[in-house]
């Protein structure tokens, strides 16, 4: 059966970039897939600011699920880097609102135990999502939803990506939707402008010359881009024997729940 997949990401780009060649896969077989954006993006650069990259981000945003092949973002329009500053509670009942709006069978979020996780955007969205899924069946919870029709609901399939070691336990191999996901990471442009300048600027600090790392093709911010993404993916699958990957902590049932599945069942009297 086709499912429902929910992406909660704090900016434009975050869908793509950490979970971009998982969410083809579910694609490909053939799933509806609904990303809701956070936050406008608009702190995200070091020219353009505001409004008036807001609606760049706005439009790249769309533009990346189409490459994807997903219907367009929900995009909530929060200020970027102020998702912290939120009163306490808001952003949790938001995510339980669209999960009981659109009943997914799989959710996929940042893992709120990404110990080295410094955007206090990324890190409010992620615990937001985990104690959102966690309790977005529980009918006291938030009932005043229930006044426009919506229903509990309970997510079966948690996917929180993260590049913990001691947390990562399901590696989705991606050898075969990578390049799709860099087509649509590429689309978010003013994002990999942002991402590059940063890097050379760091680079310069550090004395590092990319044409001595992979060569003539360095002067080419792209490349180097595809370069820093390839090994990452490289990275994340190398423990398992994959080419290229995206590491999660997966969750599903109530500890007690998965116990009872994996023992077999007596036989009967």
């Amino acid at each position: 059966m086709a499912k429902t997949v929910l992406v909660f990401a704090p900016h434009p780009d975050d869908a793509e970039f950490h979970a971009g060649g998982t969410l083809l896969r579910f694609v490909e077989e053939g799933a509806r897939v609904v990303i809701v954006i956070i936050s406008d993006g608009s702190k995200g650069s070091f020219s353009l600011a505001g409004e008036d990259l807001a609606a760049v981000r706005y439009e790249e945003a769309h533009r990346a699920c189409l490459s994807l092949g997903v219907e367009p973002p929900v995009m909530l329009d929060l200020t970027d880097f102020e998702l912290d500053l939120l009163p306490r509670g808001y952003l949790r009942e938001r995510l339980i609102y669209y999960i009981r709006l659109y009943h997914p069978d799989v959710l996929v979020s940042e893992d709120p135990y990404n110990l080295d996780e410094a955007h206090p955007d990324h890190r409010a969205v992620a615990w937001a999502a985990y104690e959102a899924v966690n309790f977005s069946y529980l009918t006291a919870v938030h009932p005043d939803h229930f006044d426009e029709g919506l229903q509990p609901h309970y997510v079966t399939e948690k996917y929180f990506y993260t590049q913990n070691p001691r947390r990562v336990n399901e590696v989705v191999d991606i050898e075969a939707t990578f390049e799709g996901k860099i087509k649509a990471l590429l689309e978010h442009k003013s994002q990999i402008a942002f991402l590059m300048e940063d890097i050379f600027r760091q680079a310069g600090m550090a004395g590092i010359n990319f044409q001595n790392k992979i060569g003539p093709e360095a002067t080419d911010p792209t490349a180097i881009f595809r370069w820093g993404m390839r090994r990452q993916a490289s990275e994340a699958g190398r423990a398992v024997g994959l080419a290229l990957a995206e590491t999660f902590h997966y969750e599903r049932f109530n500890p007690l729940i998965e116990s009872a599945l994996k023992q077999p069942d007596r036989e009967p009297y």
